[in-house]
């Protein structure tokens, strides 16, 4: 961890992301909670045609069970964000994991298509959120070098929970219908509690030791003199409280920080992903039953889904793996702009699939396409913003994105029921995801890059890179200040008695230039010896 030795005389260095270690168990936890999150509004389409005929109602109504899950997923973020600056992830994950697992087993009970937006959208979907923004800061904080490729790897979990939920969802829809079904992905989502409890904070047994080994330091340095040393230990224990004592006031963090506005890096890459956000998920939401309409079995349907996760399960590592190039990295939110356009283009060019193969193509890249934004979605902005103010940046963010995903595919599902053709859907959902790579794109550029060249060199902070290294400079800083308190008492007693002598050897020059400083009858000894007798006494009484 790039800890110094106490007992060589050094400081520890303060606590840095592991990139590792504990850090693994974390990730796979982020990668469960991604998984659900993602993965179960699209999973749950499967269920929507025995709910139409139950239920009496069109495919809208259906399609907002879904649209109320990513709305509170998306909706819910600032509340999510003061919940974690209040209480920390753990306590906040579990809670979530609860209401999650709750809500859809509350739902397997429903009457109407009411009952069913409050339980399995609205719970499951709060749940969800309370699970899922909390997991990408721990994640945020157990890695820094190898974020890219961890951030890939946890949004990985969205193609592998799709392409296993999807056809689990139409095993059970056929031997337990569509309220056993309910049940049982209520008892899955309690898996969310267990991720929850791995999320253990990073800094907390590292501030314990870290003391420890300070007050050590401390007290060799004050009084070297073995003896005394416990009674070092206890005056900077009395030191260190009394300074604690008056610092927390100070340490008030913000529950919700709105500076990040001021980050025009941010206001770019927020008002992108709320076009983005339009159109990304129509496709897969419509799939299924796109499918089922040209006459594909519902087995064969819901596997088109299962096609997407798996081209998913491999892209979003990999683009993580490229997104951590030393040569790519500065510039990853050019590269966020090409997955964009590759995923608009991917729905603009097979818009008129009409039989199963062409549908297969579809799903291949869109495959592709959709893993490579996933990957890199919440690594931008983690770039942007620092590791620092993400918690606060992701709520705000995910609030904003939370009205394209009620506008998005509600919207989209009417326009089916109005016009029966799913190519003009089609169409619409790629323009704008293509609008939104293209505006990012072309802002960053304008705006960032032009701006960047004004700004003295130590502000820089370009889009993809650098802020990280901005914190890690600002805790050394801190450290700094620590260590010069610290170095403090006995810098002043060494300088007491450098002068002290000096004024010692000030008076006894003055007497030897008045008579030589020597007292009467004392003549040889004091020649000999220097007048070294007064000059002791001087000292002494100093």
């Amino acid at each position: 961890m790039g800890r110094a030795d106490p007992e060589e005389g050094h400081l520890p260095a303060p606590v840095k992301p592991p990139d590792g270690g504990w850090g693994w168990i974390v990730l796979l936890g982020c990668f469960v909670i991604t998984g659900f999150s993602y993965a179960f509004p699209k999973a749950v389409s499967v269920y929507f045609k025995e709910l139409m005929k139950d239920f009496h109602v069109g495919y809208s109504d259906t399609a907002w069970i879904s649209s109320i899950m990513l709305a509170m997923l998306y909706g819910t973020g600032p509340v999510c964000s003061i919940m974690v600056n209040q209480f920390g992830c753990r306590p906040v994950m579990l809670i979530g994991g609860l209401l999650a697992s709750s809500g859809m087993i509350l739902a397997s009970f429903t009457t109407n298509i009411i009952e069913l937006y409050l339980t399995a959208g609205v719970l499951t979907g709060l749940g969800m959120a309370l699970n899922f923004q909390p997991s990408l800061i721990m994640l945020g904080t157990y890695f820094d070098k190898r974020r890219p490729l961890a951030n890939g790897l946890a949004a990985a979990g969205s193609p592998v929970f799709l392409s296993s939920l999807s056809p689990l969802g139409q095993v059970l829809l056929e031997k337990f219908g569509w309220r056993g079904g309910f049940l049982i992905m209520g008892g899955l989502l309690l898996n969310c509690c267990t991720c929850g409890a791995v999320m253990r904070p990073l800094d907390a047994g590292m501030k314990r030791k870290m003391e420890k080994a300070q007050d050590k330091y401390e007290a060799k340095e004050m009084l070297p003199i073995g003896g005394k040393s416990e009674e070092g230990i206890s005056t900077t224990d009395g030191t260190k409280k009394a300074k604690k004592a008056k610092k927390k006031p100070k340490k008030g963090k913000k529950l919700l920080d709105f500076s990040i506005f001021s980050n025009r890096g941010f206001i770019i890459y927020t008002i992108s992903k709320f076009i983005l956000v339009l159109g990304l998920f129509v496709p897969p939401i419509l799939l299924v039953n796109y499918a089922k309409d040209t006459g594909v079995p519902d087995t064969e349907a819901a596997f088109l889904l299962s096609i997407i996760g798996f081209i998913d399960i491999f892209a979003r590592p990999a683009c993580g793996m490229v997104a951590g190039l030393k040569w790519v990295r500065p510039h990853v939110s050019y590269l966020f702009s090409f997955a964009m356009l590759f995923n608009g283009l991917t729905d603009i060019c097979s818009a008129r699939a009409s039989n199963y193969t062409g549908l297969v193509i579809f799903c291949v890249f869109f495959g592709i396409s959709y893993g490579m934004v996933g990957a890199l979605q919440f690594e931008v902005l983690m770039a942007i913003v620092g590791s620092q103010k993400f918690s606060s940046a992701i709520g705000l963010v995910l609030l904003i994105e939370a009205f394209a995903v009620l506008i998005g595919p509600p919207s989209a599902g009417r326009l089916v029921d109005a016009l029966k053709n799913y190519e003009v859907i089609f169409y619409l959902a790629g323009s704008e995801v293509v609008l939104s790579a293209v505006f990012l794109a072309m802002a960053t550029y304008c705006c960032l890059n032009r701006g960047k060249k004004k700004e003295p060199p130590p502000e820089k902070n370009p889009p993809g890179g650098g802020s990280d290294t901005e914190e890690a400079e600002s805790d050394m800083q801190e450290a700094e200040e620590h260590n010069s308190d610290n170095h403090q008492p006995p810098h002043n007693t060494s300088n007491t008695v450098v002068a002290a002598s000096e004024e010692a050897n000030h008076v006894a020059e003055e007497q030897s230039g008045e008579g030589g400083g020597c007292p009467e009858g004392h003549g040889e000894v004091l020649a000999r010896d220097g007048c070294n007798t007064d000059q002791t006494v001087e000292r002494d009484s100093f």
